[in-house]
């Protein structure tokens, strides 16, 4: 049982100041991103503004201490849509009390809402406590491995 009743909502413009602070933490755990706090929070913004993605925060006692984003991507291999979970994230204080679990069940409820066949995230290799996470929640790995390039 928690300890802590979070709130799950989903996120309004009012919150990118605490959300940019949450991706700084997120950021400093992840070996391939370098936090930018102008770029995260056009992301944020451009995420709140569409259709296609949602951004969830986790409030105790009206303080925002997690959040979880997703988007609506085309999986071929599912013939239909996909839901790309980025973003996940709970302030340290507050990491053991089920809202991470929270966040998770309800960034799928709102896949399945946008007709998603499937969730997908991305993990750094080296979190051991967020892949066990993952783990936890009946996640499993693949054999795939990211690549990226940029322009």
């Amino acid at each position: 049982m928690s300890d802590y009743i979070a709130t799950i909502r989903p996120a309004v413009f009012a919150d990118i100041d605490t959300l940019t602070s949450l991706l700084k933490i997120l950021f400093s755990i992840e070996e391939d991103f370098v936090f930018n706090e102008s770029h995260q929070r056009q992301g944020l913004e451009f995420m709140l503004d569409n259709e296609r993605g949602c951004v969830l925060v986790a409030k105790v006692n009206d303080q925002v201490v997690g959040m979880c984003s997703g988007q609506i991507t085309v999986s071929t291999a599912k013939g239909g849509p996909s839901l790309l979970v980025e973003d996940v994230i709970v302030h340290e204080g507050f990491r053991g009390q089920g809202i991470g679990r929270q966040l998770m069940e309800e960034v799928a409820e709102w896949g399945k809402k946008k007709g998603a066949l499937r969730l997908q995230l991305l993990a750094d290799r080296n979190n051991a406590s967020a892949l066990e996470f993952y783990k936890r929640l009946g996640w499993r790995t693949t054999e795939l491995i990211c690549l990226r390039n940029t322009f």
